[in-house]
């Protein structure tokens, strides 16, 4: 039995599986850099799995807003898990957001030397 009357959900949730396989060491990387004093092998199953989803969504996937991303990634943690988890998704992706920003920029900077 599908999720949604057409399927788009399901499909989109197979697509952040796929996505976030495929970049799983790249998303853990940059995961790390972010958890002050914290490995992933630390944070419990769920949190983890919620960072990872998450952090696909905002290096990869455009079509989602990131603050959408976050708060849904915050919301999850503190349902499943707890309202310290959500506030370390939170410092975590907020983080990982203000990075992934910055490159950007410097990216389209360096860019504009090239012309």
């Amino acid at each position: 039995m599908s999720g949604a009357p057409d399927g788009e959900a399901d499909a989109y949730a197979i697509d952040l599986l796929r996505g976030t396989t495929e970049h799983l060491p790249t998303i853990d990387a940059a995961l790390e850099r972010h958890l002050a004093g914290w490995g992933l092998d630390r944070l419990g199953v769920l949190e983890r799995s919620i960072l990872r989803v998450a952090a696909y969504e905002l290096l990869y996937e455009a079509a989602v807003p990131a603050p959408v991303v976050i708060d849904e990634a915050v919301g999850l943690a503190k349902r499943y898990c707890s309202t310290e988890a959500g506030a370390l998704i939170n410092g975590v992706l907020g983080s990982l957001l203000t990075e992934a920003r910055t490159d950007v920029r410097r990216q389209a900077i360096a860019g504009e030397g090239d012309s």
